[in-house]
């Protein structure tokens, strides 16, 4: 169990530790049980919830014993942090199905099974709570005035913080103070903006049971080219196969910047980090090979093996016009009788995805960037037809690297 202080810090997992020194102490010489929260506002998370995913993952093949948090409980208020408006309010059904379908996208990542690794609802506490006597036991040790210092408040100070988000901050506290007690929890992990969140939790567990605990930032994870990590012209790359296919999966990590690979590799795969050194250090052509494999590792992680493979053939056949994997590329469905009187160009490219408004794919076929079968959209009247099938196929492409095929229904 030792090292996994030092893990975190090499594949750059770490930014903000309250005692660096303590920390390492205690991964080098006790089990520690640790904790990060996940909102279950919607059905899967999302490749922005990676890092803590995996953090939690590294601590797990270290002998430790994490605790997945999940927020059935404080998913009925809303973390106001980095949001510039209040969420739309969830039913309680809602968020308990939200909750069934992330265990099992987390059961892809952590061994839930064995017991590893504990999955724990905050509404076990939460939502049974007095408000007087909570207010009693836990508000007296709050400071509105350092309250209202807080990161994760001062966007909404600006637009409206409502007293319901402001209370999030209390009860995410009460959250680490609950799992100290009841599963001796001594650590808090999360991302940076959650650091002053954080710390008021390890600031109420000295102050309730005079005892010391130890909290993690990892830092919010940007690309090279300063843009949201999994964000995309389509959106939001999510875990769950019926919200991003494995392909579009396997597609964003191999369109991921060459500047970006090797700090991709550290965080969101388990190669060792010598291979990863060496993936890293390609130049030119052969970075195409580090990525290869960077997309490969993250989508068996998050999809399977089985799928990884389906998706590297698929993404292999339309780069290089093969027929084999071609069936695991993203399919669209025509109406034959549609086929037969034609399809205008950009209503076609919008059905399959490549676009998200007709005036985005005018943009892209004007630009040059659309194709059909490999070959330029001439102009934005072109009409699809069955004259474009070749072998029961029509395979469209966007830009470099976006594949669509589309086949008779």
């Amino acid at each position: 169990m030792s090292g996994a202080f030092d893990v975190l810090k090499e594949r750059g997992f770490v930014s903000q530790v309250t005692d660096e020194e303590a920390v390492r102490r205690a991964f080098d010489t006790e089990t520690v049980t640790c904790y990060i929260g996940f909102d279950p506002t919607a059905r899967s998370l999302h490749v922005g919830n990676l890092v803590p995913i995996m953090m939690l993952a590294n601590i797990e093949r270290c002998g430790h014993k994490p605790i997945a948090l999940v927020g059935g409980g404080t998913a009925m208020i809303a973390d106001p942090t980095g949001k510039d408006e209040l969420r739309p309010m969830l039913t309680t059904e809602a968020i308990d199905d939200n909750i069934a379908w992330i265990k099992r996208q987390l059961g892809n990542f952590l061994d839930f099974e064995s017991g590893a690794t504990l999955m724990v609802n905050n509404a076990e506490w939460l939502r049974q709570l007095n408000y007087i006597d909570f207010l009693r036991e836990i508000g007296t040790h709050f400071s509105v005035n350092r309250m209202l210092t807080a990161e994760a408040y001062k966007t909404r100070m600006e637009t409206g913080l409502t007293f319901q988000e402001f209370n999030y901050q209390i009860l995410q506290s009460y959250d680490f103070l609950m799992l100290y007690r009841n599963y001796g929890c001594t650590m808090q992990l999360g991302g940076d903006d959650q650091w002053g969140n954080i710390l008021a939790g390890v600031d109420l567990i000295r102050r309730k049971d005079r005892a010391l605990v130890q909290a993690i930032t990892a830092p919010l994870i940007t690309t090279s080219d300063g843009k949201k990590m999994g964000k995309t012209a389509k959106g939001a790359i999510w875990l769950s196969a019926g919200m991003s296919s494995p392909y579009d999966y396997y597609q964003f990590w191999v369109n991921t910047d060459d500047r970006d690979v090797g700090r991709f590799l550290s965080l969101f795969t388990f190669l060792p980090m010598d291979e990863i050194q060496k993936l890293a250090s390609l130049q030119g052509a052969d970075i195409r090979q580090a990525k290869a494999i960077l997309a490969y590792e993250a989508t068996k992680i998050t999809h399977g093996e089985e799928e990884a493979k389906n998706a590297q053939q698929a993404a292999q056949s339309a780069f290089t016009g093969a027929s084999n994997g071609a069936d695991n590329l993203p399919t669209t469905e025509v109406d034959s009788v549609r086929l037969e009187e034609g399809i205008n160009v950009i209503e076609m490219f919008v059905e399959a995805n490549l676009g998200n408004t007709k005036s985005e794919v005018r943009r892209l076929i004007q630009q040059g960037g659309a194709s059909v079968n490999g070959e330029r959209v001439p102009d934005i009247n072109l009409m699809i037809n069955t004259d474009h099938l070749d072998d029961g196929t029509i395979l469209l492409r966007a830009g470099k690297k976006r594949y669509h095929r589309v086949v008779v229904g």
